[in-house]
Order: structure tokens, then sequence, then C-alpha cells
């Protein structure tokens, strides 16, 4: 018997990294999987992977309606709602204050906390009737910049500890009725993506481990597969009782060592 034997999840930001990673261990796993999907081609690689196993929505985390399309999907596709996982993200690479032109900060502060924070809300809210009814759990993707500092700029960890306070508040409004619980990952080789305002959306957080970590045999370095059990574990029936929890997987006990990081674009200023 696998641990998520007919249940039905949604994740948001599925189409690869730490969410693909997620979707592909849910379904063997025993679990049907709904996924909301802002890239076209990752969701047609998706559908035409996993096949019936997933019902694809292209959309965006920071639009309502793309939010409950994606429920109803996922729902219309294969019944009732057990699992949101709010997962979509984006990174700052570790752009400090003083390195973000002050006409530029309030855009990236919109482009950052309108995926990480607003995109999680929006998903919240448009699954949280779905999880009453079956009693489900809220998962949501935090990382070691949640707890430390290190883990990216100002923006990304003032974000990730806004999930912090929001897990723990849904929880309290929640409680008996939809688990709500978190996942902090460490340092892995994704496709996780920079802020267009700040030029740095066409490389990825494993175009920079990959040029100056060396990829694999590093330190603190993990494969996105390497957290999935924590999702998996909070999904199934042994954590019923589990509730305002995060699990922190990143394995760091002190700040991590500050890396090189790309300097921002010269980009226009934004009024």
């Amino acid at each position: 018997m696998n641990a998520l034997d007919a249940k039905v999840a949604l994740v948001t930001g599925g189409g690869s990294g730490l969410g693909r990673e997620i979707v592909e261990r849910f379904v063997a796993q025993g679990a049907r999987v709904g996924v909301l999907e802002r890239d076209s081609a990752k969701a047609e690689n998706l559908s035409a992977g996993l096949g019936s196993a997933v019902a694809v929505t292209v959309g965006d985390v920071r639009s309502a309606r793309d939010n409950e399309a994606a429920v109803a999907r996922t729902v219309d596709a294969f019944g009732p709602l057990d699992v949101f996982i709010g997962n979509a993200g984006v990174w700052d690479f570790g752009a400090s204050l003083v390195d973000i032109p002050i006409d530029t900060l309030g855009c990236a502060f919109d482009d950052l906390y309108g995926i990480n924070v607003k995109g999680y809300l929006l998903g919240a809210r448009a699954a949280v009737d779905a999880l009453r009814s079956s009693r489900g759990v809220m998962i949501f993707t935090l990382s070691n910049a949640a707890f430390l500092p290190g883990g990216g700029g100002p923006l990304y960890t003032s974000s990730k500890h806004a999930i912090v306070g929001l897990i723990r508040q849904l929880a309290y409004e929640l409680e008996g009725q939809v688990r709500v619980n978190g996942v902090a990952p460490g340092l892995m080789p994704t496709d996780l993506r920079g802020l267009p305002s700040l030029g740095q959306d066409a490389v990825s957080l494993g175009d920079l481990i990959g040029e100056q970590l060396d990829g694999a045999g590093t330190a603190g370095v993990r494969s996105a597969g390497d957290y999935v059990m924590g999702y998996v574990l909070l999904a199934s029936s042994g954590a019923r009782v589990t509730n305002g929890a995060i699990f922190e997987m990143h394995g760091m006990l002190s700040a991590p060592a500050r890396q090189p990081v790309p300097p921002v674009a010269d980009v226009p200023a934004h009024g």
C-alpha cells in the first residue's frame, strides 16, 4: 500500500524543479495530481510524461481566476481535493538592499511578493472550501531563508518569513478543518528563476550552482528529490494530527556562507 493511495493533490509550479519532483513522487505514491503551471511548454511536458495521472492548468498563481480554475479542473478530473501545495516561487539571487536602485525596488517587491506570497494566499483561498470538505491539508514551500539570513536578499528572505506567519495564522484559523504545514528545503540545482525587474529572469539557481558550486558533491547542495518525502508525510494520514508545523529539511544550523551572486542588471527605473 502506498502512502498517498486515492489522495488528490494540487501543486503550483509543478512543471520543473522541486514542484516536478513533488508531482512525480505523489503519483508514484498513489495520488492523482492537478498542477498550476505558468509555462505552457513545461505543462505539455508534464502531461506527456505522466498522462492521465495529472491534470495540468496553464495559468499564473497571481491570478485568482487561474487558481480557481486549477482547483476546479483537479476536482473535475479526480474528485474531492485532499492536498494543496503552494510551491511556485522566484528568487532574488541574494540582491542586497543597497544593490537595488530605489526606483526599481518597488517593482522588484511586486514581482517577488506577487508570486511568493500573494500566489500562496490566492491558492489557499481557492482551495480552502474543497479542503474543508475533505478535512485535507495545505503544505507550503519555504526555505532555509525562512529561518536564517543569507539564503537570499531582503526581498526573498522577508517573503519566506511571511509564509511562516501565514502557516501559523491559517493553522489557527482552520484548526479542526484543514491542517496547514510547511517544508523548508535547502540549496538545490533547479530552474528557480530571478526577477524580471532586476534583469535576472534569464538565469536560474541551477545555473548559479553549476557555475559557482560545481553542481554536485558540494556541502549543502542536494537534489530536489531529497526533500520530497517531507511533503509525502505531511500529505499522508500518518500526519493527521500535525498542524502548524514546518519541517526544516535544509540541514543548516547557522547562516550559510555568502556566495558571489550576479549583479543586478542595469534596468530602467520603474515609477
